[in-house]
């Protein structure tokens, strides 16, 4: 699936562009690849439905792209996970089963929730094909496995980037900015309403396409220049609370950790075994990308009209990568349960009760 014939570059033709993915008008898709053990970055170009390895690539259009350069802080230090390679996976069914296996080895969640958690990670492999996008949680106190959790789900993600409630915004604007990957975001239970209105940002305004956080800037000209950062993109967080904002909670597809005694064969300390196994998992996912990205869409048949028009905003891109009726039924009715219960405690809160005390006086 590599290839020595590289296409002559004409450097005239425009300055090299970093770059760590990108989809041409002519369909070509790219996408980073990082050799840690030989301290090297090249793309992976998938192109008339071959897959080859390049150490830079001229579009349609004559740009020059080139990968970032493996002295990248965010790379060297894998703060975001790549791929070293590319390889074969067999069918989407194989793929599928093999990344619940290892979603089933080292974190303790509930069978419908694995369910979930495996369709997300191929989900985020191909998320930027839709409009909307569900944003996954784990929510427990500490002990209960979340942040085991995140860490194995995460690390299959699409361009996974790994940081804490205690990360200032700014790095997180301009890496989800640059990688447009996956944020797997821990301890993000904020003790000053500042912190929280920083990431709320984040959250607010990255479950819909179209809608970047602008931030002041300045030139080199000490001029005003404000700038968009694209915040589009799925999302992984792990709390041991909840947001007051409901807006933001009914975006999340959540699972409530420890409220079961831990499986016996549940390892309670990680060895590189993870790593390796995630590895080699992420090498199957970037061909799935090249496979499936360009056919993913909302082509299946519309959720029921009378489920909350939230839900099926949220659900409805997910589902779209769930092929077997058992499963989408499953998922459906896991997260419609956990959605009732977020309008109950909704219906309950003292600014419905207000509300309702408005609208109708004599009630009490």
């Amino acid at each position: 699936m590599s290839s020595t014939d590289e296409p002559e570059i004409d450097r005239k033709k425009s300055a090299a562009i970093p770059t760590v993915s990108h989809i041409d008008p002519d369909g070509t898709l790219i996408e980073i690849l990082y050799r840690l053990d030989e301290a090297k970055t090249l793309f992976a170009v998938f192109q008339n439905g071959i897959a080859r390895t390049e150490v830079e690539f001229v579009t349609s259009a004559g740009e020059h792209l080139v990968p970032f350069s493996p002295r990248n802080n965010v790379i060297r230090h894998r703060v975001a996970l790549l791929r070293s390679e590319i390889a074969e996976y067999g069918s989407k069914e194989e793929l599928l089963a093999e990344i619940m296996r290892f979603l089933h080895r080292y974190p303790d969640v509930s069978a419908a929730f694995e369910l979930i958690a495996a369709h997300y990670v191929l989900f985020t492999w191909v998320y930027d094909a839709f409009q909307e996008i569900p944003y996954l949680r784990l929510q427990g106190d500490f002990g209960s496995g979340e942040s085991r959790g995140l860490l194995t789900i995460g690390s299959l993600c699409y361009k996974g980037f790994f940081a804490s409630g205690a990360s200032t915004v700014s790095p997180l604007f301009h890496i989800l900015d640059a990688f447009r990957g996956t944020l797997i975001l821990d301890e993000t239970d904020f003790r000053f309403s500042d912190e929280q209105a920083e990431i709320s940002k984040v959250l607010n305004n990255g479950n819909v396409a179209g809608f970047p956080v602008l931030r002041t800037m300045m030139n080199r000209n000490k001029e005003f220049d404000p700038q968009a950062f694209q915040v589009f993109s799925p999302k992984i967080v792990a709390m041991r609370g909840a947001y007051q904002d409901r807006a933001l909670e009914s975006r999340f597809l959540t699972e409530v950790m420890g409220t079961s005694k831990l499986r016996p064969e549940i390892p309670i300390n990680l060895n590189a075994t993870l790593k390796e196994e995630a590895q080699a998992l992420r090498k199957k996912l970037v061909m799935f990308r090249f496979r499936h990205r360009q056919s993913a869409t909302l082509t299946l048949s519309p959720l029921d009209r009378s489920l909350p028009p939230r839900l099926r905003q949220i659900l409805s891109p997910l589902l779209a990568l769930v092929d077997d009726p058992a499963a989408r039924a499953a998922i459906l009715s896991n997260v419609s349960s956990n959605f009732d219960s977020l309008i109950a405690a909704r219906t309950e809160s003292t600014e419905a009760q207000l509300l309702a005390i408005i609208h109708h006086p004599g009630t009490r």
